[in-house]
């Protein structure tokens, strides 16, 4: 177990072995908000971060952001349950879904009625995104409960100088049809954003032996406004619907049964906030904030069965920030927050069961230019929670800039956590006490350098993390099923690589390659061990995964760019079914290339075409769950 002292001792020891050895970017102009809640520029970040920003989504024909993710951002594993809607997840650094936050205009999205208080990727668009944040490794000392693997921070578009309106249109295989229209602009005091999308599909069959289709529907509504009162006074608010319809194939044992079933869901958040500035060194932000996620499932109307389940999670939040800085070169972030979160179910018609919890936090993130070349950050948080108890953490990080701007050493260290959901505090309506935390601690170091008579820039990481007091259902030799904390460790150590190469004007590569290696401990330790399932490696975690997008602008035609993707994903280990009754299965490793073609016309119109999966490679993210065949994609956007 590696202590903060032997951290820090490590990565000094890498500076300055490197000192003489490396040569690397000026300054890179990209401004980062997540590692600490306040604004710093990527270039003295000690936290392994990756930025996806408006220019990336202007570029991108991806209409959902969990696709965008999975293939431009290093450690990030991204499985579906078959076509678009489905239920999906992200891992970040080969842990599972729930050991990352995600957070929309600075709300908490996890789903509090969900079994383990995650959140589903399947029904965010993309066309409404600013921008995305992923910091990668634990990050509880500035998000708290749940940022062990890390944290994805996404902003929704905000108003810019004068009125723009904005339109898309998509037409798809599968009968997929995609509009949205926006409205934006901003003056001196003002600023507003309206975003409305549909997005339907007839889509296509989630398992892999069915035929029939599996229908989805999603429209989406962002409204967000903003007002300068004065030099010290702002005004923010943010709001996000999305309304969501899908048919999905329920996993059965029977490898030809048809079981579909039909899901209605809706997803909100909502914040408001203030902010006063009474002068340059000290800012204030006092926020509300409501997120609710509602999931209504039930069977086929041709199935004959009534059964219904529902599904109901808000979460209240009231936060506040601090920004001190006490000169140029030091300055703390601190804070309070306060959050109830609420749950109801009513499954299989069975009785409603309600459960709430609050949690309340103070934090704490000091930054400090220790000398010209080196930034440090020290943050620690503790949080209180009503049912499982008080955990701390903490996180420590170290930058160590060349004077030439091109070489960047980078390291961090932290502990984190994860409290019980309350759907494990209460599995099968028998609440549990006797639950605590999941902990964990993580390490991390790194070089960042670019060669800029090449063009080429290279961000190499290597990560370390583990965790313990796993909190897991399984089901005993009376066939009854609990949750509890397992006494197994659970390992993740890897290596991240990201490049991008502009050969010359017309021939650009974007490269990411990771590799994950991964020790399921709590299954080791299961104390009723099923030879037939029993196994270290993680479920649907890939040991090597890489990503090559090529993009090419053909000489005389500067109007027209092409860009093809590959993906290659190696074989990964999953459940034989969900009782883990069958003998585990091996995911096939699978190689995926897509094509986009964009032509701009007078600069207001867009006009692409893509075909995906080209080669028609039939592959699984999850077991008996099928991926996307050979696809088009034709759409048109006009911007004015």
């Amino acid at each position: 177990m590696f202590t903060k002292l032997k951290i820090i001792a490590l990565s000094l020891i890498l500076i300055f072995s490197y000192k003489n050895s490396i040569v690397f970017a000026t300054d890179i102009p990209i401004i980062v908000i997540a590692p600490s809640k306040k604004a710093q520029s990527v270039s003295t970040v000690g936290t392994s971060v990756t930025v996806l920003d408006e220019t990336f989504f202007k570029n991108s024909n991806e209409l959902f952001l969990g696709d965008a993710l999975a293939t431009n951002s290093t450690s990030i594993n991204f499985f579906q349950n078959g076509g678009h809607g489905q239920t999906s997840a992200i891992q970040l650094r080969g842990l599972p879904k729930r050991y990352s936050t995600v957070y929309i205009d600075g709300v908490k999205m996890s789903d509090p009625a969900s079994p383990s208080n995650d959140y589903s990727f399947n029904h965010i668009l993309t066309s409404q995104i600013a921008r995305v944040e992923i910091l990668k490794g634990n990050q509880s000392s500035v998000y708290g409960s749940g940022a062990i693997g890390g944290t994805i921070n996404i902003t929704t578009k905000k108003g810019e100088p004068g009125f723009q309106k904005k339109i898309q249109y998509n037409n798809a295989s599968h009968g997929t049809h995609n509009l949205s229209l926006s409205f934006s602009g901003a003056d001196d005091n003002d600023d507003f954003y309206i975003g409305i999308e549909r997005f339907q599909t007839d889509g296509m069959s989630a398992m892999t032996h069915n035929d029939e289709k599996d229908r989805y529907r999603n429209n989406t509504i962002v409204a967000n406004y903003g007002r300068k009162f004065s030099d010290k006074i702002k005004f923010e608010s943010n709001l996000r619907v999305a309304e969501t319809y899908s048919q999905y194939d329920k996993e059965v044992n029977t490898a030809t049964a048809d079981h579909s079933e039909e899901l209605d869901a809706l997803q909100s958040s909502a914040n408001i906030s203030l902010v006063f500035e009474p002068n340059n060194q000290f800012t204030n932000k006092f926020t509300l904030s409501n997120a609710y996620i509602e999931r209504i499932a039930a069977e086929t109307p041709n199935s004959g069965n009534t059964a219904q389940d529902n599904y109901y999670g808000t979460r209240y939040g009231f936060m506040y920030s601090g920004n001190y800085n006490f000169n140029l070169d030091n300055g703390v972030v601190f804070g309070f927050e306060r959050e109830d979160d609420k749950m109801g179910y009513d499954k299989n018609m069975t009785g409603r069961l309600d459960d709430h919890a609050y949690v309340t936090s103070t934090y704490f993130d000091y930054q400090s230019r220790v000398t010209n070349n080196i930034y440090a950050t020290f943050g620690s948080r503790f949080d209180e929670h009503k049912h499982a108890g008080n955990e701390d953490s903490h996180r420590a990080t170290l930058a160590y800039l060349f004077d030439d701007k091109t070489t960047k050493l980078k390291s961090s260290y932290g502990t984190g956590f994860r409290f019980p959901a309350l759907y494990e505090l209460n599995w099968l309506n028998s609440f549990n006490s006797s639950m605590k935390a999941e902990t964990s601690e993580s390490f991390d170091f790194g070089i960042e350098k670019s060669f800029l008579n090449l063009g080429l820039s290279i961000d190499a990481s290597y990560f370390n993390m583990r965790y313990e007091d796993t909190l897991e259902g399984w089901k005993g030799p009376n066939a009854d099923w609990s949750t509890h904390n397992f006494p197994g460790v659970v390992k993740s150590h890897g290596l991240e690589l990201a490049s991008k190469w502009k050969k010359s004007d017309t021939l650009n590569f974007d490269l990411n390659y990771t590799y994950t290696s991964t020790y399921d401990g709590a299954e080791q330790d299961d104390p009723d061990k099923n030879s037939n399932y029993h196994d270290s490696r993680m479920v649907r975690v890939p040991k090597n995964i890489i990503n090559l997008a090529t993009n090419v602008k053909i000489p005389g035609y500067k109007n027209l760019d092409l860009t093809l993707n590959t993906k290659w994903s190696d074989n990964a280990r999953d459940y034989g079914n969900g009782n883990r009754t069958w003998k585990d299965e091996t995911l096939d490793d699978y190689l995926v290339n897509d094509l986009s073609i964009k032509y701009n016309l007078w600069n207001t119109y867009n006009l692409f075409f893509d075909i995906n999966n080209i080669l028609d490679e039939k592959y699984e993210t999850t077991r008996d769950y099928s991926q996307m065949d050979r696809s088009f994609n034709l759409g048109l956007r006009r911007v004015y």
